[in-house]
């Protein structure tokens, strides 16, 4: 069991938010094989605090969709003040603040992974979040701005003292992005200074990498990303094989073009007829990742633009992959 605040989770594996990804199909998909809890993907406060149409489509949710978090980035307290007071009228269960996205464009503002380097600052916008915010909130961080500067230890302990209820890490640096070796040493070392859960990130992609960052770093938690694109199937597959159980490494391909329709089906239902396929081109993409002979089947289903055509390249992956 995974305690967060108030909130008790049955699993310790969660969904993290991903921009342009995590929307409401995307998350009842991977509930519907394991995961408990799952965020919408991050939004800027200055966003949430303008209403704005998209922003709110972004926070559309459903009672199946619980527990949820959502996660907030930012830099300025004034913003992120009206941030919460828009969050107010949204039924939600976990606050996360971003400390750690690491795209250019948004250290340049000063938010995200920018704000490693001022640990102060973090701490100062942490109290007023956990102060004004009704429900437990989390903070996203990385190992550190860059290789010269691995601080995430200090940067966790600013962030324990302002009040939060668990901690995320991302076993890279700004610098790193997303490439290189994740540093499970650095999550260690803020797992052991820490008195509130600390959930591990980073090549979450197969249940021997889960069982790796929890034996490695004794982390309370994993945080799935990247790894679930694509493969709802890596929640159940993680659980059964920290249970010693017999995984399937792959579904049988039947399985996988079902799931790609449900999909499919949701994306339309959620955005309509046309940008439902345009939002589906790179799941279709994902889901059909390292099989065989569907290169070109690939290629089509992004310039495809009706609901047809999706199903027409669906049934050709279906024969396909059936030989």
């Amino acid at each position: 069991m995974l305690k967060i605040g108030k909130l008790k989770l049955k699993s310790n594996l969660i969904l993290a938010p991903m921009a342009g990804v995590s929307d409401l199909p995307f998350r009842l998909l991977n509930r519907r094989f394991g995961c408990e809890l799952a965020f919408i993907e991050m939004i800027n406060v200055r966003s949430l605090s303008y209403k704005m149409r998209k922003t709110k489509k972004m926070l559309s949710a459903s009672p199946k969709d619980r527990p949820l978090g959502i996660q907030i980035i930012g830099c300025e307290e004034e913003f992120i003040s009206r941030a919460l007071d828009a969050l107010d009228s949204y039924e939600y269960d976990v606050l996360d603040f971003n400390a750690a996205c690491p795209v250019k464009k948004v250290a340049r503002r000063g938010e995200g992974a920018a704000l490693l380097k001022n640990p102060k600052k973090l701490n100062k916008l942490l109290k007023i979040i956990v102060k004004n915010s009704v429900k437990p909130v989390t903070v996203k961080i990385r190992t550190g701005w860059g290789k010269d500067s691995i601080n995430a230890k200090d940067a966790a302990l600013f962030s324990q003292d302002a009040g939060i209820s668990a901690l995320f890490i991302h076993g890279r640096n700004r610098e790193q992005g997303y490439s290189g070796e994740v540093n499970y040493g650095v999550i260690k070392d803020v797992k052991k200074a820490l008195d509130i859960p600390v959930i591990g990130s980073g090549d979450v992609f197969s249940p021997e990498l889960a069982k790796k960052m929890l034996d490695e770093t004794g982390c309370d938690g994993l945080l799935v990303a990247r790894g679930a694109l694509g493969n709802p199937w890596i929640f159940k597959e993680i659980k059964g094989f920290l249970k010693n159980e017999k995984i399937i490494k792959r579904p049988a391909q039947n399985e996988i073009a079902d799931v790609i329709l449900e999909h499919l089906d949701a994306c339309i239902d959620f955005y309509g007829p046309i940008h439902g396929v345009k939002k589906f081109h790179k799941f279709f993409g994902w889901y059909t990742k390292g099989v065989q002979n569907v290169r070109a089947l690939r290629e089509k289903s992004f310039r495809v633009k009706t609901k047809d055509e999706m199903f027409e390249i669906i049934r050709a992956f279906r024969k396909l992959t059936n030989g």
